[in-house]
């Protein structure tokens, strides 16, 4: 029995410092756990400054990451520096040395996640991500094993911490999109460049992992529909929080009709749902499967020890394993290999939901007759609509109107046919609106 495991970090960034602290602060309650010694070997870092201050003089210090995979007295490698080109080439070496892999790399298990699976399937190591998605909430554990048994039907996640924040700060402080964003960036929760995380970029990436692991599909990032926030106005928070729901980014992955919907963006939820009520930087997901229903998922989705936290786990599940013959035991995706197999990929305007639509009208007699006849002529029902007389000496007026559930290529010709009317004064808001409620 192999009773003493070496780690090779590579990058002593927030997760890379997170992962040493606790695997040394905790090494007690570890060893209780695996019965095995868990130390940091080696770390790679090019500043070699900033690696000195995360280890100690007992971990050996390198500035070549590839230098690193060769010691063949390392066990496991953790990368941790992101991105989808030097970390795939560090990843794919490392396997191929026969090293176990430990990654929080979202965007390289959501892009290059297929062919790296089944390298590490051909050379038998454990491929583990657990930290890829929903920082300390160990979502990936939870629906790959917690719910084996089950036939998942959906899943929707708030994932992406630095959008949640954003709309969380539009609703309760009344900010709008370009304050918020300029206060989550002093406060570090958001990039100097956001882009990833306003566009839905990074949703995306994760959302791409977990339908792989709950339908059993190859990883497909490509088929993703994405919108994100940053066409949010206020007003429509405001509106829909007066009609009972919150704007979340959400992502979305549902299966039906042996198809799946895979999509990214800002949705209505039911002021009553407990996802409708996470807020701040906070991150959670909501999985309904068959046998259990629904269950929720709630905690820090970054930040370094909650990132390490899951980053170590990983580590934990290798750690037991390392002396079975056959590795990885639990498949890395969740199905057996075999079992993963293509299934169709909606587009966005295949989908059926209910919508949320901001109209802007001249504020003149008969104009909601004219709308209510539209959507009637499409077989469309209204569930709720409200003029707003807000602007303009109320010369025009905001008319919000939720709609039944319908496809969303036939709301957009609904809406063409809206924004065609001589009292239309600007384009059509929408906005889809999920109930959550099976």
């Amino acid at each position: 029995m192999q009773n003493k495991i070496n780690v090779g970090l590579i990058g002593a960034g927030t997760v890379g410092s997170g992962t040493y602290k606790v695997l040394k602060e905790n090494s007690l309650e570890i060893y209780r756990k695996t019965k095995k010694e868990i130390t940091v070997f080696a770390l790679a870092e090019k500043d070699l400054k900033r690696a000195k201050e995360v280890v100690d003089d007992k971990t050996k210090i390198l500035k070549d990451a590839f230098d690193l995979i060769k010691d063949k007295n390392i066990h496991i490698v953790v990368e941790l520096i992101g991105g989808t080109g030097v970390a795939k080439d560090l990843v794919e070496a490392a396997i191929k040395n026969n090293k176990h892999v430990v990654t929080a790399n979202k965007a390289l298990i959501a892009l290059h996640g297929n062919e790296l699976v089944n390298l590490a399937n051909k050379h038998n190591v454990i491929l583990a991500y657990e930290a890829a998605v929903a920082g300390g909430i160990p979502i990936i554990k939870s629906l790959r094993e917690g719910l084996a048994s089950n036939k998942v039907k959906w899943i929707v996640g708030i994932l992406n911490g630095t959008t949640n924040y954003i709309l969380t700060e539009m609703k309760e402080n009344n900010l709008t999109f370009d304050v918020a964003l300029k206060q989550a960036q002093e406060l570090g929760f958001a990039e100097a460049d956001p882009t990833f995380d306003i566009e839905g970029i990074d949703a995306a990436h994760k959302i791409t992992i977990l339908a792989s692991i709950a339908f059993g599909i190859p990883l497909n990032f490509n088929s993703v529909y994405v919108e994100g926030i940053s066409e949010i106005n206020q007003k429509d928070i405001i509106y829909a929080e007066e009609l009972g729901y919150r704007i979340k980014l959400l992502a979305i992955t549902k299966f039906h009709n042996n198809s799946i919907e895979l999509r990214v963006h800002p949705t209505l939820i039911p002021e009553k749902r407990l996802v409708a009520n996470v807020n701040g930087s906070m991150n959670a997901v909501l999985i309904q499967s068959n046998m259990v229903g629904p269950t929720l998922y709630y905690g820090a989705g970054a930040g370094s020890e909650p990132t390490a936290s899951a980053v170590v786990t990983d580590i934990i599940d290798i750690a037991r394993s390392i002396d079975l013959q056959k590795m990885p035991h639990i498949p890395i995706l969740g199905f057996i290999d075999e079992e993963i197999k293509d299934k169709k990929i909606l587009v966005i305007e295949e989908i059926a939901c209910e919508f949320y639509l901001r109209l802007t009208m001249a504020n003149q007699s008969g104009v909601l007759a004219k709308i209510t006849q539209i959507f009637a002529s499409n077989s469309i029902s209204i569930d709720a609509m409200v003029q707003k007389e807000i602007h303009d000496n109320d010369a025009i007026a905001d008319i919000i109107v939720i709609t039944s559930g319908v496809v969303e290529d036939k709301m957009n010709k609904i809406i063409s046919k809206i924004e065609a009317m001589s009292e239309n004064k600007d384009k059509v808001i929408k906005i889809r609106v999920e109930q959550l409620n099976n």
